[in-house]
């Protein structure tokens, strides 16, 4: 009784700290896509099946209808703060785990998971379906108007057409099949064999494919962000170590490669951005580009 209290708790807590979004908000602040989202941090048994299922509840309830499908061999539940230990006093170690768990904030610590989320395929498909309804342009309906009826002029024959040349007629190129943008996000094994750099790229967005880069259009990025529409291009150079001829060097290879990747994630609606290890790096691509969306990751050789 007293666990079923504290999810109660929990449960008025964050109905309270929820408003409601309205049309015109992101759909960031929808919360059956926050509920997606953090689901997608921890590791399930079933896929994701019953995260996405409860997904339209408060977390709370998600929390503890989900909380036996998940990969308890792989997940440790603390309690920092002792308000669940409280709670679930004299129950088993799954009312703990339950109470951690449905909490509205979790706090750092209190949910620690064993090596690298793959994030379960039903969730996944319930991301890419957010991602793909947001990337369609909102269309507003056009008032249909009828046209003036002309007056016609008894007076006036209509002009025969000049014949001339048979040349094909002027106007836009049709686009073919092939070339169209392939935008279908395609996983590939990791290019570089870079250890540390390919794990760099798998957990700090986190990567929706862990172990693998991304194919768009043809052109390989190191990872694609769990949840969103976001590419990656990791740099995990000691760029700090060089010096200034060779950091120049560098800057112009880097920005021919990210120029073409960019375009790449444009043209398929996908944002674009760059991780770098240190933040000389990062003001580094800033000065030769300011337009750069740049985030120091602090991923270390």
């Amino acid at each position: 009784m007293r666990l079923r209290a504290c999810i109660a708790l929990l449960l008025y807590v964050s109905a309270c700290a929820t408003s409601a979004p309205s049309p015109r908000e992101p759909a960031a602040r929808d919360p059956r896509l926050a509920n997606l989202q953090r689901a997608a941090t921890l590791p399930w048994t079933d896929g994701g099946r019953c995260a996405v299922r409860e997904a339209s509840e408060p977390w709370p309830v998600l929390a503890e209808r989900c909380f036996p499908a998940l990969d308890h061999d792989r997940i440790e539940f603390h309690d920092p703060t002792g308000q669940c230990a409280v709670a679930s006093a004299g129950a088993a170690a799954v009312g703990l785990g339950v109470c951690v768990l449905a909490a509205p904030e979790i706090v750092v610590g209190a949910v620690i998971v064993a090596g690298v989320v793959v994030v379960g395929f039903a969730i996944t498909e319930a991301l890419d379906a957010y991602a793909l309804d947001m990337s369609r342009p909102e269309v507003w309906p056009v008032p249909e108007t009828a046209p003036a009826p002309q007056k016609p002029s008894p007076k006036k024959r209509p002009k025969p057409e000049p014949k001339g040349p048979d040349f094909p007629p002027v106007g836009p190129v049709e686009v073919t099949e092939r070339d169209r943008p392939r935008c279908e996000p395609v996983p590939v094994p990791h290019e570089g064999k870079d250890d540390a750099h390919d794990k760099c790229a798998d957990q700090f967005p986190p990567n929706r494919y862990p172990g693998m880069d991304v194919l768009v259009d043809g052109v390989s990025f190191d990872a694609l962000q769990v949840g969103v529409r976001v590419l990656w291009e990791i740099k995990t150079h000691q760029f700090d170590t060089y010096n200034a001829f060779v950091r120049r060097q560098e800057i112009e290879k880097e920005y021919k490669q990210i120029k073409k990747e960019r375009t790449a994630a444009a043209a398929c609606g996908y944002g674009f951005v760059i991780g770098v290890s240190t933040q000389a790096h990062k003001d580094a691509l800033l000065a030769k580009d300011p337009t750069l969306d740049v985030v120091v990751t602090g991923c270390k050789r």
